[in-house]
């Protein structure tokens, strides 16, 4: 099991304000431009991490995490599993408090590396179903 309840609960209640979403361009059919919307629906900044670095959803776009120059609490992932732990270690580089694996994103030694530095972290979930329970 790769999230606990106390875990999620902390890192949609708590620690994050400030979502990178890596994968979030303008494409309006890919599931990271409708959970960033979900996540500003819930009072979450979004900050879109893609290499076309694109304005999405009212924010300025970054090609990189370590482009983005301000604090970042949650880094959400929407790429593939094969790539999703360099993302998660650059999370970590980054000052990230948590890194969230979105549904079918699956990489243990980056859960577990990733843990090891102290970060709150999900896998193979995704914020917008969980959020909206949160708050009932």
């Amino acid at each position: 099991m790769y999230a606990d309840a106390e875990t999620i609960r902390r890192i949609l209640r708590d620690t994050g304000e400030t979502w990178a979403v890596v994968g979030l361009s303008n494409n309006r059919s890919r599931a990271a431009y409708g959970v960033a919307e979900v996540l500003q629906r819930f009072g979450k900044r979004v900050v879109p991490v893609h290499p076309k670095a694109e304005r999405v959803h009212g924010e300025d776009g970054y090609s990189s995490l370590a482009d983005i120059p301000f604090p970042v609490d949650v880094v959400d992932v929407f790429v593939n599993s094969e790539l999703a732990g360099g993302v998660a270690d650059d999370a970590v580089a980054a000052g990230a408090k948590a890194v969230w694996f979105q549904l079918g994103v699956v990489d243990a030694e980056a859960y577990d590396r990733t843990r090891a530095a102290g970060l709150d972290m999900v896998m193979d979930r995704c914020p917008a179903i969980e959020i909206p329970a949160l708050s009932r």
